[in-house]
C-alpha cells in the first residue's frame, strides 16, 4: 500500500484557525496583555532611578534623596515582579486552554478518519502528531508564548524609554536592528523547512518502530531481526542528522546575534559620551540609556531565540490543524417515517487499494428490526461489508444510507479501557446511573461475575488492572451496546474468539443485546444464520444468494454447501 501522509495545513490556514481557537479566551488574553504592559512599564522605571543615583552621587545629593530613590527602586521591582507574574500566569492559562481546544478538535477529526486513510499514512504519522507535535506546541503554550510576549513588550517599551531620554539614544540603539533583522530572516528561511523535515523523519522513525514491535514474533520466526534493526537504525540516523543540522544552525544564529549586541552597545555608549561632553544630557541620563540598551540583551535574545521554538511549534501546529481541518463527509440518513428500510446499500464497491476492489456492486436493503446474517468463505468480503456499513470505511462507489442516529459495530477484537469497570461501560453513555449500568450487565449475564470482582464494579480493569477473559470482555462490549442503545448494530464475528462454550454463551448474550434493533451479523458460526430473518451469502465480494435459512439450505448453491460442511464438522466434534 502506497504511503500517503496526512495533510499539513498551510501557514495562513493555521493562523486563521488559531484565531478561532483563541476566540473564547479574548477577555483573559486582553487582561494578560494589560498586566504585562503595566509590569513592563514599572520595570522600565529602574534605569532612570539608577541614573538619578548617579547624578546624586556626582552632584553631592542628600542622604534623604538617596534613601527615597532606593525605596522607589525596591517598589518598582516588587510591582514589576507582581504584575509580570500575574500576566505570565494568565497568558499561560490562555495558551493551555487554546491547546486543549486544538487537541479536542484533532482527536475528534482523527477518530472520524476513514481507517484506510490512517493505514495509508501509517500509524507513526498519526501518533507522532498526537505525541511529539502536541508536546512541542504545549511547551510553547506554557513557557515560550508568555516569555515571547513579555520580551516583545519589553523591547518596544524600552526603545520608547530611550527616545524619552533623548531621541539620539534611540537612533544609536537601532544600529543593531539591521543585523538582527537579517539574522532572523536568514534563520527562518532555513529553519522552517528543516523542522518540517524533522517532523516527517520522526514520524517515519515511529512508524518503523511500531511496525517492528507489532511484528516482533514474525520477525523472530523468520530471523530477519537484523534487517528490521537496520531499517530502524537508518530512520533513526536520519532523524539524528536533521537534529544535528538544527543545532549547527542555532549556533550560527546566536553568533550573529552577539555581533548585533556589541554594535548597538558601542553606538549607545559613544552617543552618550558625545552628548555628555556637549552638556546635552547628564551622566545619569547617559547611564540610564546604557542600562536600557543593556537591558535589551535578554529580551532581544529571548525573542529571537524563541523564533526557534516558534518555528518548531508552528510546524507542529500545521500538522495538528491539517488533521483537525479534515472534513469527513457525513453519512446519508434515511427518513425515520417514509422508508421501511433501516439500512440501504446501493451499488456498493470498495477496495483498500484503488486497483484491487474487495466488494463489487453490492446492493442490500435491511428492514427495521430485521436480523440479517452475512456468510461466506474466508476472503469473501464479509468484514469489509460490515465495516463499510458501520462507517469505518468509505465506499469507493455506491452509497450506504443509514438511519438517523448512530450505528454500533462490535467485532471479535474488544478493547477493555484502563480504569474502573463501571467507567468503561459509561463510555457508551456518560450519564448512565449505577442502576442502568447494573441492568446492562445483567442483560448480558455479566452482573454475577462483575459483582464478585475484588472491588465490584469499581475494580480496575484493562492495562495494569484485573484481567478479563475473552468472553467477559465481549460481554462488556454487548453491555456497552445496550447502554448506547443505537437503532442499528453490526456484529463482525463478535463471538469467534471465545471458544465453543464461550461462543454459545455469547450467542445468547448477543440475542438479548440485539432485541428490538436492526442487526447485520457477520456469522462465524452458522447457528447465527439459522436464527436470522435472512441470510446474505457473499462470494468474492458479490452477493450470490439471499433469503431465509430454510429456503437456502433446501436448494443447491453455496449456502447449502457451507451448511453441509459446517454440520459435518459439528457432528465430528460432537
Amino acid at each position: 500500500m502506497t504511503t500517503t501522509l496526512l495533510p499539513i495545513a498551510a501557514g495562513a490556514r493555521t493562523r486563521a484557525a488559531l484565531l478561532v481557537f483563541l476566540r473564547p479566551d479574548r477577555g483573559r488574553l486582553a487582561g494578560a496583555v494589560v498586566l504585562l504592559i503595566a509590569g513592563t512599564i514599572a520595570g522600565l522605571l529602574a534605569p532612570p532611578l539608577l541614573g538619578r543615583i548617579v547624578d546624586l552621587a556626582s552632584g553631592a545629593g542628600t542622604t534623604g534623596e538617596f534613601v527615597l530613590t532606593g525605596v522607589a527602586l525596591v517598589a518598582v521591582a516588587l510591582v514589576d515582579a507582581a504584575l509580570a507574574g500575574l500576566g505570565i500566569a494568565l497568558l499561560a492559562q490562555v495558551g493551555e486552554s487554546t491547546l486543549a481546544r486544538i487537541r479536542e478538535r484533532f482527536v475528534e477529526s482523527a477518530l472520524r478518519l476513514p481507517l484506510e486513510q490512517v493505514e495509508r499514512a501509517g500509524a507513526g504519522d498519526l501518533t507522532s502528531r498526537v505525541t511529539n507535535d502536541v508536546a512541542v506546541v504545549a511547551e510553547a503554550a506554557r513557557s515560550a508564548l508568555p516569555e515571547f510576549t513579555r520580551a516583545i513588550l519589553t523591547i518596544v517599551l524600552t526603545l520608547g524609554g530611550m527616545a524619552v531620554l533623548d531621541w539620539r539614544f534611540l537612533l544609536a540603539a537601532l544600529v543593531a536592528v539591521p543585523v538582527q533583522a537579517y539574522t532572523v530572516r536568514w534563520y527562518a528561511r532555513r529553519a522552517v523547512p528543516l523542522y518540517a523535515k524533522q517532523r516527517v523523519a520522526v514520524a517515519a522513525q515511529q512508524q518503523h518502530l511500531l511496525a517492528t514491535i507489532d511484528g516482533a514474533s514474525t520477525i523472530r520466526t523468520f530471523r530477519i531481526a537484523g534487517d528490521h534493526s537496520g531499517r530502524v537504525a537508518t530512520r533513526s540516523q536520519q532523524a539524528v542528522d536533521l537534529l544535528l543540522r538544527g543545532v549547527a544552525l542555532q549556533t550560527r544564529f546566536y553568533a550573529r546575534l552577539h555581533v548585533a549586541e556589541f554594535a548597538g552597545l558601542a553606538a549607545v555608549l559613544a552617543t552618550g559620551f558625545f552628548l555628555v561632553r556637549g552638556d546635552a544630557v547628564s551622566i545619569g541620563t547617559a547611564t540610564a540609556a546604557a542600562l536600557y540598551f543593556h537591558g535589551l540583551f535578554n529580551p532581544i535574545n529571548t525573542a529571537l531565540a524563541l523564533v526557534d521554538d516558534a518555528q518548531a511549534a508552528a510546524s507542529g501546529l500545521d500538522r495538528l490543524v491539517g488533521v483537525a481541518d479534515l472534513a469527513v463527509p457525513p453519512r446519508a440518513v434515511l427518513p425515520t417515517t417514509d422508508s421501511p428500510a433501516a439500512v440501504e446499500v446501493t451499488g456498493l464497491s470498495f477496495g483498500y487499494e484503488a486497483d484491487r476492489p474487495v466488494l463489487h456492486d453490492v446492493s442490500l436493503s435491511v428492514r427495521r428490526g430485521e436480523r440479517v446474517a452475512v456468510v461466506g468463505s474466508t476472503g469473501a468480503g464479509k468484514t469489509s461489508l460490515a465495516k463499510v456499513i458501520a462507517g469505518v470505511h468509505e465506499p469507493t462507489a455506491g452509497t450506504v444510507d443509514v438511519p438517523a442516529g448512530e450505528v454500533a459495530l462490535i467485532t471479535q477484537e474488544v478493547h477493555v479501557f484502563a480504569g474502573p469497570l463501571a467507567d468503561d461501560l459509561r463510555l457508551a453513555r456518560p450519564g448512565a446511573t449505577e442502576d442502568e449500568v447494573r441492568a446492562a450487565l445483567a442483560a448480558v449475564d455479566a452482573l454475577g461475575w462483575a459483582s464478585q470482582l475484588p472491588e465490584g464494579l469499581n475494580t480496575e480493569v484493562g492495562a495494569g488492572g484485573h484481567a478479563l477473559t475473552a468472553a467477559q470482555a465481549q460481554q462488556l462490549a454487548f453491555a456497552r451496546l445496550i447502554l448506547a442503545d443505537p437503532p442499528v448494530a453490526i456484529l463482525d464475528e463478535a463471538t469467534a474468539e471465545a471458544g465453543s462454550a464461550g461462543a454459545r454463551l455469547l450467542e445468547r448474550v448477543a440475542a438479548a443485546a440485539l432485541e428490538g434493533r436492526t442487526a447485520v451479523i457477520v456469522a462465524h458460526r452458522l447457528t447465527q444464520a439459522v436464527t436470522a430473518d435472512r441470510v446474505v451469502v457473499l462470494d468474492r465480494g458479490r452477493i450470490v444468494q439471499i433469503g431465509p435459512h430454510e429456503t437456502l439450505v433446501a436448494e443447491p448453491g453455496p449456502y447449502a454447501t457451507l451448511w453441509q460442511a459446517w454440520s459435518g464438522q459439528r457432528d465430528q466434534k460432537a
